[in-house]
């Protein structure tokens, strides 16, 4: 696992999304791990370590994946879920195809 790597470093094109299920040892080695990338604690790290002392599973997601921490992201994800929405289909498509007449 490597934190945030420049994209022709990464050792793989495997991403962490940010959701964990981890069991409390993880806590102790929390504690006690030092400054990693960008002069912060890293969790990252700390799993490394994890993976001396038991088993971490991980989950292969099969799908897309939004960027929500980048704002054009989350306008892609917020229009992507909503047009994907009986309810708000109609609307958000009609929105859409007003706008771009609008920008002609």
């Amino acid at each position: 696992m490597v934190e945030k790597p420049a994209p022709e470093k990464a050792p793989s094109q495997m991403a962490v999304l940010g959701r964990y299920v981890l069991t409390p040892e993880i806590f102790e080695l929390l504690e006690t791990q030092g400054k990693g990338a960008g002069g912060e604690i890293q969790l990252t790290d700390a799993i490394k370590r994890l993976l001396d002392r038991q088993a971490v599973y991980a989950y292969d997601f099969e799908g897309k994946r939004y960027d929500v921490g980048d704002k054009f992201g989350f306008i892609k994800a917020t229009i992507d879920f909503a047009l994907e929405r009986e309810d708000l289909h109609d609307q958000v498509n009609d929105y859409i195809h007003l706008l771009v007449e609008k920008d002609k």
